[in-house]
């Protein structure tokens, strides 16, 4: 019996906003990048995230390595758009003081 190769699918899917999530998960490319740079290995991406598989990390993983500079693009454009939320969540929502306002809200409904 010969052994055959056939090109796999990299388990990446991009959701509604464009947000890319690996295995049909809801834990981010962004998450599995963060933590292999950091130095975390495959194994203990599963067992911090159950929902991944093995296999679909070290996929994802390879896909990185052979596709970084896309992959770092992708990167820091989600990490533009996060800082844009970010201040606009702080224009409408002031944080100067919202500690003493919970604060102030909890002593009045106890």
């Amino acid at each position: 019996m010969a052994f055959s190769i056939s090109p796999e699918v990299i388990p990446l899917q991009a959701d509604a906003n464009g947000v890319i999530c690996v295995g049909g998960t809801r834990v981010t490319l962004e998450t599995v990048i963060a933590a292999f740079s950091e130095g975390a290995t495959a194994e203990e991406m599963v067992q911090q995230y159950p929902s991944l598989k093995l296999a679909d990390v070290y996929s994802v993983i390879g896909y990185y390595l052979r596709r970084s500079p896309e992959v770092e693009i992708y990167l820091q454009n989600r990490k533009a758009q996060a800082q844009a939320v970010r201040q606009q969540n702080e224009l409408r929502f002031d944080p100067q003081g919202l500690r003493e306002r919970l604060l102030a809200r909890r002593a009045r409904q106890g």
